[in-house]
């Protein structure tokens, strides 16, 4: 291993070799996607979800957007991080103020461990889409905190501690409708409740990225820095196409960006992710790191339909953002 990550050791990650002839960074599983769109009875599809490692084991907060079309969450339990027992009700979040508890939809979520308890965040309905904010330590129940942001925002991601005494997130500010712009900012809390000392993190830059970037899974912190593994969405003559890169991030000034891959790590490429309710999307909301083995698994919305598994190590992750500048 070239460098190293701070965490803990994950024996049990899932994990499938590297297949032969693949010349990609990362590879996808070949029994993707892990999830089918219509795992519970009434789901239409299952996508863009947060797993994290729980008592052995692993739990997940998923986006379930049912029959009717409404977009929920709900958790979810699974023994080696590939078959899923997703609870069939949605989350009902508890909230001491009615009007920030008052639901209208909820999707794209990312959970992250920080010190004594799982944060969630998603996009929250609240005249129009903003981050929600909430927590549990069971993943049975799950309590609300105040929204982070004014709207318009969506991809609010945590860091997976505090970084000088404030608790951080990523965040990509937007509009009300399907975002034909956007890039990261940073921002700091002293107590989860009021945010602040917002600082750009980057833009757009790339032609695979040239409409809008936003964060995806939680950053993995490593000696090289924040490793952060960002989606970008091209508009072609035929659509949005999402593609998921990465980028290191400075270790105490988050804001600042190190390195960045020119190329991506993932397009859609595979038919589970070129066709479906929204065709040509590749989008990671979660990633799970084995520190001893440098080993990653990333957990990606193939085409806003099912969940799909890729495979890699942080080492070569790493080397191709500094190879590919």
């Amino acid at each position: 291993m070239k460098y190293q990550i701070k965490g803990s050791a994950l024996r049990n990650i899932p994990w499938e070799d590297r297949p032969e002839g693949e010349k990609g960074v990362i590879w996808r599983s070949p029994h993707n996607p892990i999830i089918p769109r219509d795992l519970l009875p009434t789901s239409n599809s299952i996508f863009n979800s947060a797993v994290v490692p729980y008592e052995g084991a692993y739990a997940g907060v998923f986006r379930c957007d049912n029959t009717n079309r409404e977009m929920r969450i709900h958790s979810g339990r699974s023994k080696d991080g590939i078959h899923w027992d997703i609870d069939e009700k949605p989350i009902t979040f508890q909230c001491d103020d009615p009007e920030i508890g008052l639901f209208q939809y909820a999707y794209d979520p990312r959970v992250c461990f920080i010190e004594d308890r799982y944060y969630v965040t998603w996009c929250n309905g609240y005249h129009g889409p903003t981050i929600g904010v909430a927590y549990t330590h069971d993943f049975k129940t799950f309590h609300q905190l105040e929204n982070a942001f004014l709207p318009y925002n969506r991809n609010g991601v945590m860091f997976p501690r505090k970084i000088n005494g404030k608790f951080a997130m990523l965040s990509r500010p937007s509009d009300t409708g399907h975002t034909p712009f956007g890039d990261i900012f940073y921002s700091e809390s002293p107590d989860m409740v009021y945010w602040g000392k917002h600082r750009h993190v980057m833009g757009r830059r790339h032609a695979w990225e040239s409409t809008k970037i936003g964060a995806g899974p939680v950053p993995i912190e490593t000696s090289e820095g924040w490793l952060l593994i960002y989606h970008g969405v091209l508009t072609s003559c035929n659509g949005y196409v999402y593609s998921f890169g990465a980028a290191l991030l400075d270790l105490d000034e988050p804001w600042k960006v190190l390195a960045r891959g020119k190329a991506y790590l993932l397009s859609p490429q595979k038919q589970y992710e070129l066709m479906g309710d929204v065709p040509n999307v590749t989008f990671p909301c979660a990633a799970l790191v084995d520190s001893d083995t440098n080993r990653i698994a990333i957990y990606y919305g193939a085409a806003d339909t099912s969940t799909a598994i890729a495979y890699g190590y942080v080492d070569d992750i790493i080397d191709h953002i500094r190879n590919n500048c």
